[in-house]
C-alpha cells in the first residue's frame, strides 16, 4: 500500500518539529517521492546522519509502504 505525501510530511514533522518539509511525488504512483527537509537538528551532522534521522522518522515505512525517497537535507542558513 502506497503512502501519501502528507503522511510522509507528518511523520517527519513529528520527529523533527522545526522541519520545513517539501514532498514531491516523482512518478504519480505514491511509491516514489523526493523530499527536501530543512531542520536545525541536522546542524553539525554528516549527510548520512541527516538522512538516518529522516529514515528513523519514517518508522519502518521505508522499503515497505514507501518504495523510494530521494532526500535533500540541510540545516537552516
Amino acid at each position: 500500500m502506497a503512502m501519501q505525501a502528507r503522511e510522509i510530511e507528518a511523520l517527519i514533522k513529528e520527529a523533527l518539529p522545526d522541519a520545513r518539509v517539501e514532498i514531491r511525488d516523482l512518478a504519480g504512483d505514491g511509491d516514489h517521492y523526493a523530499a527536501v527537509v530543512v531542520s536545525e537538528a541536522f546542524r553539525g551532522k554528516t549527510r548520512v546522519q541527516q538522512h538516518q534521522l529522516v529514515y528513523q522518522a519514517l518508522k519502518g515505512n521505508m522499503g515497505g509502504d514507501l518504495h523510494a525517497l530521494a532526500l535533500q537535507t540541510n540545516a537552516p542558513d
